[in-house]
């Protein structure tokens, strides 16, 4: 189960890209047809261990990501899994067209897990940094795109990920994160997780920004005494439309919290679904139309204000007015 108190508890923090890696070898042992596909970083997307138990599975394309996408799609036809791999930059951003064309218009069974996504990659800046990632991939018709917000949710998304027929995109990170839930929570396209109900302010959230989300709520109630509602949206395409619409029915006010551009991401997709659902009064949290910059991971979330603390001063005013 998830934590529930979140700030009383002591956080294990474990890399999304670590759990892929430990679930892709799970899901490796239980179907022989899973094969893996890589760029020349399978240290670093944590394929390596998949490679290592699985050499005749393993395949390495070095620096050709379009290439990569491309042998994916052939191996799709040929009846197995491919799971491809790279930092979600080349994965999402250089091999888009391919992966549009050869994977998305045919509708192959193709799973691209990208890790390094975001801003939280830190150091190699802003050419590395996708925060366009969520949009180029949700907008491809059939696509399913998935961003797991810690260790064991990312391990869960992968199994799942393979025993769905049909594309899907799993966006990953760099850093170690708090760890949320158990090794026996799930991840399926199309679910999501309620962190905490009962509020007329629901804070609705996907991949690092699961954490910060929480932990405002909760320092927010501790302030104010506002309850808030709590959404891990892990599954951004397709949504769980049912549990948001349940949700955010009596809501004054919707939040969207996303380590993306705040443009067709998450909080775009949330948007799309209440405007023509149940409009609502929606505020979006990530990235303004800027591109990231060359820093460490805590420094980033701090200077474009996405973690709990920094992001207060925005959304108590909000509360107020909207609640």
């Amino acid at each position: 189960m998830p934590v529930t108190d979140i700030l009383n508890t002591q956080f294990e923090k474990k890399a999304t890209r670590d759990g892929y890696g430990a679930g892709l070898v799970e899901i490796g042992a239980e179907n022989p047809k899973v094969v893996v596909l890589e760029a020349d970083l399978s240290g670093s997307t944590k394929t390596k261990k998949f490679g290592e138990k699985y050499p005749e599975r393993f395949f390495n394309y070095g620096v050709a990501e379009q290439n990569l996408i491309g042998q994916a799609a052939g191996f799709a036809l040929s009846g197995l899994i491919p799971v491809a791999s790279s930092f979600a930059m080349f994965a999402a951003g250089r091999a888009w067209e391919i992966f549009r064309n050869s994977v998305g218009y045919p509708h192959l069974n193709v799973k691209v897990a990208a890790t390094h996504a975001g801003i939280t990659l830190g150091e190699d800046g802003a050419s590395h940094q996708i925060i366009e990632d969520i949009a180029l991939m949700r907008v491809i018709p059939g696509n399913t795109v998935m961003v797991p917000a810690d260790y064991h949710q990312a391990a869960a998304a992968i199994k799942a990920a393979v025993k769905y027929v049909g594309p899907v995109f799993l966006r990953l990170g760099r850093p170690n994160v708090p760890t949320l839930y158990s090794a026996t929570d799930t991840a399926e396209p199309g679910g999501s997780h309620l962190l905490q109900s009962g509020g007329n302010v629901v804070f609705i959230a996907c991949g690092v920004m699961v954490y910060e989300a929480f932990k405002a709520a909760a320092l927010i109630e501790k302030e104010t005494g506002t309850r808030i509602t709590v959404i891990d949206a892990y599954s951004v395409k397709p949504l769980d439309n049912a549990t948001i619409l349940r949700e955010t029915a009596n809501a004054k006010l919707v939040v969207t919290f996303e380590e993306h551009n705040i443009m067709a991401g998450l909080g775009g997709a949330v948007a799309e679904l209440l405007s023509e659902k149940k409009p609502k009064r929606i505020h979006r949290i990530g990235l303004r139309d800027e591109f990231g910059q060359s820093g460490d991971t805590a420094s980033l979330m701090k200077h474009y204000k996405l973690t709990a603390e920094t992001m207060l001063p925005e959304l108590i005013p909000l509360i107020n007015h909207g609640a």
